[in-house]
């Protein structure tokens, strides 16, 4: 009996992982369908479908098989990719092996949910063949089936890949043990014809009846479906289908406006601008995943890898559209956002298109940043205050106003604290928030926003740190601070993805401090800027072929080990040319060349001008496909180094970063302002305030402030008041000060009988600047808006 006669053997098949995330490609059509695949040594990697949220196949590649051998194409590892512009993404792919030539052309239809591969194989005596590896919703468990096409279910969901000259035989198997690869592996050729394998991680091989021809991959809830899709994409006619497709691309490409660039940084230009549009959802427009690609894929099997939406990083894109003239996109970005915040203000560390929260953390920054995409919105004339708008803000600023300005993870998502990055973003979005609010509360918001940005040093910079010997100067910003709580400035971090765990804080650097250049908080000539840029570009710089990079932090671990192998929790922190983006910004911001780092930019990409997380910093690995200054094994593309990639070149051309607020620059104009009111918090304590100032007590519950102006030979208790956003205040005026060197104070907790346990101290320094002025706009008088 043929194998034709039995299932597949070997269920349920060995340990499921996606593909690997060096993609050369990404594409999607701009009609109706809600499709997105991937390209990654020249042949289809994981397609996305009905969202970007959701990938579907592990990967469907090709095997050429002669009388002399056979040979997988995406091991052969010979191949060139090129599109018809840089914007269009149609991939053409060909292939040249010994004696064959094979062809491919991945066009995603427009109209339909199908993915059509022409294909041409020239060479004496050989024929070609598909291996299918599906992994429907991104589950591991499957069922495959092979008949006169190739299909696969899983649950609610099934695909079926159909070609129009036929399959002259099919098999399903189980990965590892019963697939077409093990076959040809084995017995040199395909002699397996098992019709079924169900449950389990199973792959789909099939013989193409012709040399040349066209696949059609159709995706839908049923197999009845997924054929019909198929059947259906196989009778339009392809050169019609193609045009359709090109032509859309073409009239998006029309509207972009590019500065003048050299040829090279045009077609990176386009090349981004087109994989920003790709990663869109359709069924949740304005929803933007940060790559579609599982970081490190091939070694693991994540069900959410980075086809998720970050809200840091889909604002970081929506700016990018921006720039190049794409203001309908970031509008629709931000409308999503208004759908997928939640009801206290904050978004989910991360989610899949439809809202649903993956991680649970919460970041600041990504709060803070769809205040900077409205307002860039509002500035632009593309934004009226509608009520969603309205409330939008309104809740976002409360939860900053609530929680703030400390974070319980910083843009790394890893260690809470104060990074200065999230500070930046956080004052800015204060300022642009307070036109929001009723004056009493547009007061409140504007004074807490000057007492955090003046205080971002006390924070973040570290005098005589123990790097200043090493690097020449007296000072730098630290990469994050701990919370108060946990020792601050002179705490500890500890590093989740290296094996030694906690560093001091003050040995620590990161490229964080250079948004509060960005965003118009401090001059690039500020003496501490300038110490710190010194210390990361002696301790964070690399020159690599491709140019110059940096690591995120010194002692970082999320990359791959040093043998080459994937991060696994724990590696070596290797370099990102988004890094190289944001070093870039502040060569803008201080007159100096620019071009350096978009080069560098653009020569770390991949063959199909793709942009990395991550490029490889050391010595060549070449059986990894590693080398200096090139793509890892990271996440590419990544949306947000594209991104980064846009507006450094908007930057260039106009001299102004993207996330400059009108708004900010006139409040700060790059110095911290004299607050008038310093805001004290458990959360964010102080010992030492300058002397003219008024000092305002605040929690998220009434009290009663038990203080002393004369070290408790009088005392005083004050209740406090109800205030705006839900917080409970006492206010004592610069007045009530006057004359005392330190005030001591505790709280009694009414609702609980409860008093802190401990006493605190704030001495008053002398004013520096030698006045008690309000500072950058600040109203004279205090405060203490009630609900």
């Amino acid at each position: 009996m043929s194998s034709e006669d039995f299932d597949a053997p070997g269920a349920p098949g060995i340990r499921p992982t996606w593909a690997s995330s060096a993609k050369d490609m990404v594409t999607t059509a701009l009609g109706g369908s809600r499709l997105w695949a991937t390209l990654g040594h020249g042949i289809l990697n994981e397609v996305y479908w009905p969202s970007t949220g959701r990938p579907q196949i592990r990967d469907l590649g090709f095997v050429v098989a002669g009388k002399a051998g056979w040979h997988e194409v995406k091991r052969v590892q010979h191949y060139r990719i090129s599109t018809p512009e840089a914007f269009v993404p149609l991939p053409s792919v060909v292939h040249q092996g010994d004696g064959y030539r094979l062809e491919l052309e991945f066009l995603a239809h427009p109209l339909r949910d199908v993915l059509l591969i022409r294909y041409k194989l020239d060479g004496e005596g050989f024929k070609l063949y598909t291996l299918l590896a599906p992994h429907l919703n991104g589950e591991p468990i499957n069922s495959a089936f092979a008949g006169e096409d190739l299909w696969a279910r899983q649950g609610e969901t099934a695909l079926c890949l159909r070609n129009n000259s036929g399959l002259s035989c099919t098999s399903a198997g189980y990965v590892g043990v019963s697939d077409g690869w093990q076959d040809f592996d084995t017995n040199g050729a395909m002699t397996w014809t098992y019709p079924r394998a169900a449950d389990g991680n199973v792959a789909l091989t099939g013989e193409l009846a012709a040399g040349s021809g066209t696949l059609a991959l159709g995706f839908a809830k049923t197999v009845a479906g997924a054929r019909t899709l198929a059947r259906s994409s196989l009778a339009d006619d392809y050169d019609d289908v193609r045009s359709i497709f090109i032509g859309q691309w073409e009239s998006w490409g029309e509207t972009l406006t590019l500065p003048y660039l050299s040829p090279e940084l045009h077609r990176a230009a386009g090349i981004s601008a087109s994989v920003i549009k790709i990663h869109e959802d359709r069924t949740f427009a304005g929803a933007v995943v940060a790559s579609l690609s599982v970081p490190w894929g091939s070694s693991h099997d994540d069900p959410g890898g980075y086809h998720l939406v970050w809200t840091r990083d889909t604002v970081e894109a929506a700016l990018a559209m921006i720039a190049v003239g794409q203001v309908d996109d970031a509008a629709r970005t931000l409308a999503y956002l208004i759908g997928t915040q939640a009801e206290d203000g904050s978004w989910a560390q991360n989610y899949f298109p439809d809202g649903t929260g993956y991680w649970s953390g919460r970041q600041l920054d990504e709060v803070a940043l769809p205040i900077i995409l409205m307002a860039k919105l509002k500035a632009l004339g593309r934004l009226t205050n509608s009520a969603p708008v309205e409330e939008m803000v309104r809740k976002a600023a409360g939860f900053i106003v609530r929680n703030g300005p400390m974070s319980d993870q910083d843009r790394w998502e890893e260690n809470a604290g104060a990074s200065p990055f999230t500070l930046a973003v956080t004052v800015c979005a204060l300022v642009a928030a307070a036109d929001f609010f009723e004056e009493d509360e547009r007061t409140y918001i504007l004074s807490l926003a000057d007492c955090w940005n003046e205080r971002i040093e006390d924070w973040t910079y570290c005098p005589g740190g123990t790097l200043c010997a090493a690097t020449g100067v007296d000072g730098y910003y630290v990469r994050l601070s701990p919370k108060p709580a946990d020792g601050g400035i002179r705490g500890a971090v500890t590093v989740r993805n290296v094996a030694q765990g906690a560093i001091a804080a003050t040995d620590l650097v990161g490229m964080d401090f250079l948004y509060l250049v960005r965003t118009g908080l401090r001059s690039p000539n500020d003496h501490r800027i300038l110490n710190t840029v010194r210390v990361v570009d002696e301790m964070l710089r690399v020159e690599t072929p491709s140019g110059p990079s940096f690591h995120r932090y010194n002692g970082d671990g999320y990359g791959e080990h040093a043998d080459g192998s994937a991060f696994d929790g724990t590696g070596i922190g290797r370099l990102w040319p988004l890094l190289t983006g944001e070093r870039g910004h502040y060569a803008a911001a201080a007159g100096q060349q620019v071009d350096p780092y978009l080069e560098a930019m653009v020569h770390m990409s991949g063959q199909g001008g793709l942009m990395p997380e991550q490029v490889w910093d050391t010595d060549a690995i070449p059986r990894l496909g590693l080398e200096p200054g090139k793509p890892s094994g990271s996440a590419m593309p990544l949306v947000w180094a594209h991104a980064e990639f846009l507006k450094l070149l908007a930057t260039q051309a106009t001299g102004r970063p993207a996330e400059l607020l009108d708004e900010v620059e006139r409040r700060y104009r790059g110095h911290p302002p004299e607050a008038r009111q310093w805001h004290w918090r458990k959360s964010s304590p102080f010992m030492q305030m300058p002397a003219g100032r008024h000092l305002h007590f605040e929690a998220a519950e009434p009290f009663v402030l038990h203080y002393s102006l004369d070290g408790w030979r009088q005392t005083v208790d004050q209740a406090s008041r109800e205030t705006c956003f839900g917080l409970h205040a006492v206010a004592l005026t610069a007045e009530t000060l006057a004359g005392c060197e330190s005030i001591a104070f505790t709280f009694y907790y009414p609702r609980r009988d409860s008093w802190e346990g401990r006493d605190f101290v704030v001495e008053r320094t002398p004013d520096e600047a030698g006045s008690t002025s309000t500072g950058a706009g600040v109203p004279a008088s205090i405060a203490v808006p009630h609900a």
